[in-house]
């Protein structure tokens, strides 16, 4: 008796036989290389980082430290506190602000249908592509007019508006995927504008509200140009404190990896805590809306 399995039976006269897959290891193989490529700054912030000055040089800079430190993260904790402060002063009112405007706009723009809105949702959009340097003048004459130059609460202000295009748009197509019938219900049942975002659309959003507080904390968080603007000695982010570790004669190498690799960690914490949640919520929509 001959036994023709599955996997042994010869293609349709006419079509060629389905090529193999590559092989795993080829497949894994590669992805060490990119994944080696790609931690290689990640590899000289760390060994730097835990050097003393006398350590760092170029010809050493790929040796691990004769002799561990953390004298430069002290060093760098200590000039950057303050600042690391303002920025957690700056990211969590903006990112919590710009979150929930974008999900009331996208609640608006997927669910209630009124004239001109075809028009108001480009027009939004259109902010997403208005450089920061096209605007800055204007922008620092507007909240000199305002009082909030040179404060945290004008930086908020700032980051909240050039968040509310994307923000938007992320919502906007999020909720386009919730059965329009489900409002319809609520609305027989009495709910009104409010009601009817608190009670039903709010609790499904986490995935979007994911995908926005990681997307708006991260580019807040390392946001220079407005910062290093917009504020005043005592009220900037942690970015512009870590550029101005560099000095004015000596750099001391050590000390401004230290400062990075702190500055770093709160967006890779982010991530890291949210991360199973973003690629959910960034699809959203893609289907529909």
């Amino acid at each position: 008796m001959n036994t023709t399995y599955p996997s042994q039976a010869s293609a349709p006269a006419g079509q060629s036989a389905p090529r193999p897959r590559p092989s795993r290891v080829v497949v894994y193989g590669a992805l060490i290389i990119a994944a080696i490529f790609f931690l290689i700054p990640v590899y000289m912030v760390l060994v730097t980082s835990f050097k003393s000055i006398d350590q760092v040089s170029i010809s050493t800079m790929w040796n691990l430290p004769t002799a561990f430190t953390l004298e430069s993260f002290s060093r760098a904790i200590n000039r950057l506190l303050p600042n690391f402060v303002n920025s957690v002063l700056l990211v969590v009112p903006a990112t919590a602000l710009s979150a929930m405007l974008g999900s009331i706009n996208g609640y608006v723009l997927s669910k209630w249908t009124f004239r001109g809105a075809n028009i108001i949702f480009p027009l939004m959009l259109f902010g997403m592509f208005i450089p920061y340097q096209a605007i800055l003048i204007p922008l620092v004459q507007f909240l000199q007019s305002a009082g909030l130059y040179g404060g945290i609460p004008g930086l908020i202000l700032v980051h909240v508006v050039y968040g509310i295009p994307i923000t938007t748009l992320i919502f906007r197509n999020y909720y386009a995927e919730v059965p329009t019938e489900m409002l319809e219900a609520g609305r027989v049942d009495g709910a009104g504008f409010f009601r009817l975002y608190w009670d039903i659309l709010l609790p499904l959003s986490l995935p979007g509200f994911v995908v926005v507080i990681i997307w708006q904390f991260t580019q807040i968080w390392n946001e220079f140009l407005f910062g290093v603007t917009l504020t005043g000695t005592g009220q900037q982010p942690i970015t512009v404190a870590l550029q101005n570790l560099a000095g004015s004669q000596i750099v001391e190498w050590n000390v401004q990896m230290a400062g990075a690799l702190m500055t770093a960690l709160p967006t890779l914490a982010v991530y890291i805590l949210l991360g199973r949640y973003f690629i959910r919520g960034l699809l959203a929509g893609s289907i529909k809306g």
